[in-house]
């Protein structure tokens, strides 16, 4: 047993060294980071990933992988999966989000899902340039909003072997701006006529994932590409969605001791992200798990100016055949707000 222990130990602590080495590798051969656009794709939204500090590619989970690795999706052992999702952001933003995933035909034909989400960033000011003592007139109030639309599915080809996609219909809205002033200032300071033109734009995304079980133990394997699409362009100057790979490894740990998994289980995830537009990171997860019923978990990221650790806790039970769990995770923010996120998933 102790030599089977060093060989799992050893294989792990190997993968978590290529991780980070890849990651460092990648992040001293970059010489020039890409400008991207809306990235609210690029929030976590659930709440058990987030504590992870979202080294989440390699772990098997529910309706919610479609937002992180869909190829996770695709041994689901309930017939239907629901996952909703509150999101409490940095600079009063708020984001919801929901997913659904079914398994029709026992998964003999493979696993299907819908995701959802919504920004809501909340009201703004609009002004326009005035030859008056403010330097500027009042043009009302605009509210910027996004959302995201995806159909999702997953196979697992073998019993070690998982791949997963989706396809967004992704859209952003700016909301309207002033193109010029057709009134004559008439000494007040407020806005009383102009044209206006709305800011939006609608563009196809695509994810891709897979995920490998290595046969050792629960040594996992998992990779994704999110957020691949066309280039897009509200006026003049176009940019990329916020493109992001992942690749990472999971483990747990209560495999090298003779202990019911159902009582203890102390799984650790290591996550190498390589994004288009800030450098690369490395995330690392733990959650210990008590009874089937109770999780504690932590994150962290590196390098990350603002956002370093989180932190989590999360409630499972059995309701008469519906699996109902509770997850809520907290996020320093740095000199911003603290986020918190809250998910609710049912598994029927």
């Amino acid at each position: 047993m102790k030599k089977n222990m060093k060989k799992i130990v050893t294989n792990f602590a190997l993968i978590v060294l290529m991780i980070s080495l890849q990651s460092q590798l990648v992040y001293s051969q970059q010489q020039k980071l890409a400008q991207t656009g809306m990235k609210f794709l690029n929030v976590s939204l659930d709440a058990r990933a987030s504590a992870f500090g979202d080294a989440i590619t390699s772990l098997e989970t529910n309706s919610s992988a479609m937002f992180y690795n869909p190829a996770s999706m695709a041994r689901l052992e309930s017939f239907a999966d629901i996952t909703l999702g509150s999101t409490q952001f940095i600079a009063d933003i708020n984001y919801y989000n929901a997913a659904v995933s079914i398994v029709p035909f026992d998964g003999q034909y493979g696993v299907i899902g819908l995701s959802f989400i919504s920004v809501d960033y909340g009201q703004f000011l609009g002004t326009v340039r005035a030859d008056n003592e403010q330097g500027y007139l009042d043009v009302g109030t605009f509210s910027p909003t996004a959302i995201s639309f995806g159909i999702g599915y997953a196979k697992a080809l073998s019993e070690k072997f998982a791949v997963g996609g989706n396809v967004k219909y992704v859209r952003q809205s700016l909301g309207t701006s002033v193109l010029k002033d057709v009134t004559t200032y008439s000494g007040t300071n407020s806005y009383q006529g102009a044209v206006t033109e709305d800011n939006k734009l609608d563009v196809l995304a695509f994810d891709f994932g897979v995920l490998y079980k290595t046969g050792f133990e629960s040594l996992n394997l998992g990779m994704s590409v999110r957020n691949f699409s066309r280039e897009v362009k509200y006026k003049k100057e176009g940019f990329q969605l916020p493109l992001i790979f992942q690749i990472g490894a999971s483990f747990n740990f209560a495999d090298l001791f003779e202990v019911d998994k159902k009582q203890h289980s102390f799984l650790v995830t290591v996550d190498a992200n390589h994004p288009r537009d800030y450098p690369e990171q490395l995330n690392i997860g733990a959650e210990y798990t008590f009874m089937d019923l109770i999780s504690f978990r932590a994150g962290y990221s590196t390098p990350n100016d603002e956002r370093k650790f989180s932190y989590g806790v999360g409630l499972k039970e059995d309701n008469g055949g519906i699996d109902v769990a509770i997850d809520y995770s907290y996020t320093p923010f740095g000199i911003f707000s603290d986020v918190h996120r809250i998910s609710l998933n049912f598994a029927y």
